[in-house]
């Protein structure tokens, strides 16, 4: 079997946490702010495993739209924080989850462009 690449491992692991995370928000915003962060990681997830199974150009626009979406996400985690909706350790360890996966999407991108 295929050893799989770091950022997928990452991102895999980032969502197995953090989908359980936005489930214990308040009610008030589970409905929209859980919501938003849960669509977007698993948005962004889709978007690299489009990026693996393409090639060329294709390859190179749907890292653009992942490192997009991860901007996106972490602007609502800071949300999340500021709302006091997650503690600040846990804030801080997903942001260094976040922050690894934005180094292995930077690399990756850099080594489509030469």
């Amino acid at each position: 079997m295929k050893q799989q690449s770091p950022i997928f491992v990452k991102t895999y692991d980032m969502l197995l946490w953090l989908l359980p995370c936005t489930t214990k928000f308040p009610r008030e915003h589970r409905f929209v702010l859980a919501k938003a962060v849960q669509e977007t990681a698993l948005h962004f997830q889709e978007e690299l495993i489009e990026a693996g199974l393409w090639q060329g150009k294709a390859r190179e626009r749907a890292l653009a739209s992942a490192d997009v979406t991860l901007t996106r996400l972490r602007f609502y985690l800071r949300l999340c924080h500021d709302l006091k909706l997650i503690t600040p350790k846990q804030y801080r360890h997903v942001s260094e989850m976040v922050a690894e996966i934005g180094r292995l999407l930077g690399g990756w991108r850099q080594s489509l462009s030469g």
